[in-house]
């Protein structure tokens, strides 16, 4: 079971989750700090983050603009580096990799999935997908990877031939085809409209608990909070909490 221990610091209330006995820990941040420095003036994207995210689970990283969501995807995934603390990914430790290490980790370990699809637009659903026999070894067939997504009857169309929750989807597939272990998505339902959007999170959702990849949405619609097994609440730069939902609910039952 999961124990809470509450401390106030400012503004923020932080709690921190201890992990259950049966879960594997995937990633664990020990107080992160990412900060930048302009003449004495020092501003904190990221102040003091700890957390864990276990092996499997679908996390949502909830704030306003500004408040260090991006700052925090892109320190998982290797895309931004820390100014202090330790991030630990399956028992290695990040902050020590080199940049030829961190682009050896992005390409064996991360898939990403954006806002706005960032699919080549000269090729096809297949083409953009099988890009990622470029970067890793072992990557899943596209044909299966767009199957999975329910594209099979349109991988051969371009990104311009397809709706918008096609295309996210086709950007989906291009993320796992890589089979990695974290799947990253930065608002991923931000240019859809709400019922495309609500099949993009069910499929999130499944890949999460079907195929037992660790997924990290960033997002600042409170309603997907329901959906998550865990839930990180950001503001100004710091974690204000951490919360398992011990009954999320199912991607398709969320209205916003």
């Amino acid at each position: 079971m999961f124990k809470k221990k509450k401390k106030e610091e400012k503004d923020l209330e932080i709690i921190d989750i201890e992990n259950e006995p049966d879960k594997k820990v995937l990633i664990e941040f020990k107080d992160v700090c990412k900060k930048y420095e302009q003449g004495d003036n020092v501003f904190y994207a990221l102040k003091d983050a700890s957390l864990t995210i276990n092996e499997g689970e679908m996390v949502v990283i909830l704030g306003p603009s500004g408040a260090g969501k991006s700052t925090l995807l892109n320190l998982l995934g290797g895309m931004d580096s820390a100014s202090s603390g330790h991030i630990l990914f399956d028992g290695k430790d990040l902050t020590t990799f080199n940049d030829n290490q961190l682009t050896e980790y992005r390409a064996k370990n991360v898939g990403v999935v954006f806002q706005f699809y960032n699919l080549i637009p000269t090729l096809t659903a297949y083409e953009n997908v099988a890009l990622m026999r470029d970067i890793k070894d072992g990557t899943s067939d596209p044909k299966e990877a767009l199957a999975a997504v329910g594209l099979s009857e349109h991988m051969h169309q371009f990104p311009s031939q397809m709706s918008g929750g096609e295309q996210q989807r086709t950007s989906i597939a291009r993320a796992v085809a890589k089979n990695p272990k974290l799947l990253l998505c930065d608002e991923p339902t931000g240019a859809l409209d709400t019922d495309t959007g609500k099949e993009v999170l069910k499929l999130l959702q499944d890949m999460s608990r079907e195929k037992k990849r660790t997924v990290v949405m960033v997002t600042h619609n409170s309603f997907f909070a329901d959906i998550a097994d865990t839930v990180i609440r950001v503001k100004n730069g710091g974690i204000k909490s951490i919360v398992h939902n011990d009954d999320p609910k199912d991607a398709s039952e969320v209205n916003w």
